[in-house]
């Protein structure tokens, strides 16, 4: 009889799955439900880059690409970063295609932190951070941003969770679940703690281009900043393409230099088909990155209006796809109202302790599904809150 115990890996085994995991779970056994918990825009991909993907089938081209990815890709990345957000990499040494955001983040990590060493992470934010030092052999540092900061992290939280042995810092903005931003003052605060230290910034700015209101700016942007920023990106959000699985990571060449030995020996390549889909995105993609920033922007003011109006108090989530409603005036944990909501009236969201203790009295709504998805989810949510 085989003691798996004593045969998995100890790290793996005390790594906690994902507590978002458990309410999809649930949903299994509730097809009539309404989910407002999946972080996946509801478009399509767009067709014209759904027919460059296709025509690279029809063409043949189906080996493997080179393994930072196709120039012809990082070429285009790099002028669509000038283009938007007014940064340059060369893309022959700065950029590597991933696949999906989530790889580019592991071999960021890995790339840099050593064992024991520690890398700080706001939270709430999104569940993949903390596994992925404790992977690394790094220590996850967490600093628990405010409501009343709408959930930004603040130089002083930041200056106080650094310690002889910080190595890297996580900037999670725009933020899922909360939907916060930074915007270039409160990065300009965070520089001036850092500029004087070895911390490197790992800056995953996935929801980038969701931003309403104020233009996004990186990290990067900030003075003495470039040089120690790794940057992550991607096109699952922007361009509605999650299941193509692309991402990339710009940084320094000399990280980049290493990333790419870990990328060989973990992955080879991206897929070369969403290569190929990827390349239009970036060349021909703007038009559909703006229709789909106005749709999400119009269901978030909706959102947040009709979650007001039910006694829910809700800050003006600027980024990303999500609103992080605070429930505590219900008497109910986060645990609580989320499972009674999908009993009761059919309706997912997110539990907000799924994105670090400090989420505990707030649940994440995800309105990347349509305007008439949410409508009925919130005559269902009413009709639940009456109850209570």
């Amino acid at each position: 009889m085989m003691d798996y115990n004593s045969i998995l890996s100890d790290k793996v085994k005390n790594i906690a799955p994902s507590g978002i995991r458990r309410f999809f779970d649930l949903l299994e056994d509730k097809p009539d439900a309404i989910s407002l918990g999946v972080g996946e825009p509801d478009f399509v991909t767009p067709w014209h880059i759904r027919d460059a993907g296709v025509y690279s089938l029809e063409k043949g081209f189906t080996k493997y690409t080179s393994n930072a990815g196709l120039m012809e890709l990082r070429r285009e990345i790099s002028n669509y970063l000038y283009r938007r957000f007014n940064l340059y990499y060369d893309p022959k040494r700065q950029i590597i295609v991933t696949v999906g955001g989530s790889e580019a983040i592991d071999i960021g990590i890995r790339a840099v932190v050593n064992p024991g060493e520690e890398v700080i992470i706001p939270i709430p934010s999104f569940v993949c951070y903390g596994p992925l030092v404790t992977l690394a052999g790094g220590v996850p540092v967490y600093v628990e941003t405010k409501a009343e900061n709408e959930f930004r992290l603040t130089a002083d939280e930041l200056k106080a969770a650094i310690t002889p042995k910080t190595k890297l810092v996580v900037l999670p903005f725009p933020n899922n679940p909360t939907g916060a931003i930074m915007e270039q003052k409160d990065l300009e605060a965070i520089a001036e703690v850092l500029r004087d230290t070895n911390i490197m910034v790992l800056s995953d700015e996935i929801y980038a281009e969701l931003s309403y209101g104020e233009k996004h700016v990186s990290i990067a942007n900030i003075p003495d900043m470039y040089e120690r920023t790794i940057l992550i990106n991607g096109f699952s959000k922007s361009h509605a393409m999650t299941g193509w699985r692309m991402g990339y990571v710009c940084a320094p060449k000399e990280i980049v230099k290493q990333m790419v030995k870990i990328h060989q020996y973990l992955i080879m390549s991206a897929p070369t088909t969403s290569q190929y889909a990827a390349i239009e995105a970036m060349r021909e993609g703007d038009k559909d990155v703006e229709m789909m920033r106005n749709e999400y922007n119009y269901r978030r003011r909706y959102l947040l209006d009709e979650l007001r109006k039910m006694g829910l108090d809700a800050f003006e989530a600027k980024g990303a796809f999500y609103v992080f409603p605070c429930i505590k005036s219900t008497g109910l944990t986060s645990e609580e109202f989320c499972e009674r909501l999908l009993m009761a009236q059919s309706v997912a969201v997110i539990p907000g302790n799924a994105f670090g203790d400090c989420g505990e009295g707030f649940v994440r709504m995800c309105y990347a599904t349509s305007l008439e998805q949410i409508k009925e989810a919130l005559r269902r949510m009413r009709l639940f809150l009456e109850t209570l």
